[in-house]
C-alpha cells in the first residue's frame, strides 16, 4: 500500500514554482479586487472575507498539489562520479602550503 503512496511525483522545478508563485499572487489580487468592490457595493465586510477565503481556496488548490504543469523542466544533473578506494580526493585549498606573514 506504501507502494502507491511512493509512485506519486512529490517535486516541482524551479521554473514551476514560479509559475505557481505567480498564479498564487495573481488569484490572491483577483479575488481580493473583486471581494473589495462587491463588499464596498452592498456595504458588507463580510462578503470580502468569503470571497478572499474562496480566492485562498482557490489558489491553494491550483498552487500546492504539485500538477504536471509545473514539472516540464526537470533538472539535468550530473552523474555521480565513481568512489575510489583508498583514495582520499583533497581541496584545492588544503593542498596549497598555507604562508606565514611576517
Amino acid at each position: 500500500m506504501l507502494s502507491v503512496f511512493k509512485s506519486i511525483p512529490t517535486h516541482m522545478d524551479y521554473k514551476g514554482q514560479k509559475l505557481a508563485e505567480q498564479i498564487f499572487q495573481g488569484v490572491i489580487l483577483v479575488s481580493a479586487v473583486i471581494g473589495f468592490i462587491y463588499g464596498f457595493t452592498i456595504q458588507q465586510f463580510g462578503w470580502t472575507v468569503y470571497i478572499m477565503l474562496a480566492g485562498f481556496t482557490i489558489s491553494c488548490l491550483l498552487t500546492l498539489p504539485p500538477w504536471p504543469m509545473y514539472r516540464k523542466n526537470p533538472l539535468n544533473w550530473q552523474p555521480a562520479l565513481p568512489e575510489t578506494s583508498g583514495e582520499t580526493r583533497d581541496k584545492p585549498q588544503e593542498n596549497q602550503k598555507k604562508k606565514k606573514h611576517k
